[in-house]
């Protein structure tokens, strides 16, 4: 439990989600004012309420994370491809989102097992392109799923009983500022987790800061290499480390690696390493999921399923290095 001691004390009642201190934290601020200005006043405020500190105004902090996710909309940099679509006007950048659309959201009872059940929301779109996407139909595909009001949204939240609320797609970064909102409308005492690539920006990485409990991690690819010819993205491996760093400042953190056929020497032991030599008392999952799906076909080290032997091969050298598991 230790590495997830503040969750499950969320859950037993004893603490509360981190949304709601950021909900309670007062302010003021203008909302047309420089973002260089809201930003300043950003980090002022999180630094006063992390250290206990009370807040006043008409506004609350959440609200200046909210201000702060949609001038970021103007010129994208929700993520690191930072394509700088003007998406607040209609614009679509590389992940193709412009409103958020939620293909499904149910109880899941596949996560991992101090999370289910999960009340998950999946939407389309992804930051990523991955060859091997096992959910292509609605990451590649950012036109499928139906739109649903933050309000709407916020009372599926209330009225489930899961044990958090699991945000993921596809990816949920282009959706941050959507999520933001939906938490406005909810008091609901489950934790939040952020199920993502972490392929964000500081920026996006500071307004989850305060907001998520449970940062629920894909860590893919021991170099960039890989992470370019597979997934289509630049500078992985300097900018998943950093992220991993960031989100365990804040939070607590599960890591999920797939193991990839032909992809142990070159990825998955140098992410466990890292992990192993970089991250204190973190969750993770090594899965043997992988399938050859959508254009996996293509790429001839992957068009095959996963041999019981490689996957043997990662979780031993985990084990090795003294990671603890998900069983």
């Amino acid at each position: 439990m230790g590495s997830l001691s503040r969750y499950f004390s969320i859950l037993e009642g004893q603490s509360r989600p981190g949304f709601h201190s950021v909900k309670d934290f007062r302010i003021d601020f203008d909302p047309t004012a420089e973002p260089e200005e809201l930003w300043h006043l950003h980090g002022k405020a999180m630094e006063h309420m992390k250290a206990g500190k009370s807040g006043k105004g008409g506004m609350n902090l959440l609200d200046l994370k909210i201000a702060l996710a949609g001038r970021m909309m103007d010129s994208c940099t929700l993520c690191e491809r930072r394509c700088r679509a003007d998406r607040n006007a209609g614009k679509r950048g590389k992940c193709n989102v412009l409103e958020a659309r939620i293909t499904s959201e149910f109880m899941h009872y596949g996560e991992e097992p101090e999370l289910v059940p999960s009340y998950t929301i999946f939407f389309s779109g992804c930051t990523f392109e991955c060859v091997y996407c096992q959910n292509y139909d609605i990451s590649q595909f950012s036109s499928v799923g139906e739109f649903h009001s933050p309000e709407t949204v916020a009372g599926m939240i209330d009225r489930r009983r899961g044990r958090n609320v699991n945000w993921v797609g596809g990816d949920p970064t282009s959706n941050l500022p959507y999520i933001l909102e939906v938490l406005a409308h909810t008091d609901a005492r489950l934790p939040q987790v952020w199920n993502s690539n972490m392929y964000l920006t500081p920026e996006s990485m500071k307004l989850l800061d305060g907001i998520v409990d449970v940062y629920l991690t894909d860590f893919k690819y021991g170099n960039n290499d890989c992470a370019r010819r597979f997934s289509k993205v630049e500078r992985y491996w300097e900018i998943i480390t950093r992220n991993h760093r960031f989100a365990r400042q804040q939070s607590e953190v599960m890591i999920r690696h797939l193991v990839l056929p032909n992809h142990v020497e070159c990825c998955s032991k140098p992410v466990l390493k890292w992990i192993a030599s970089n991250l204190e008392n973190v969750r993770v999952n090594v899965m043997a999921q992988y399938r050859p799906m959508y254009q996996a076909a293509e790429y001839q080290d992957i068009k095959g399923p996963l041999r019981t032997l490689e996957f043997m091969e990662a979780r031993e050298h985990a084990l090795a290095l003294g990671l603890e598991l998900v069983e």
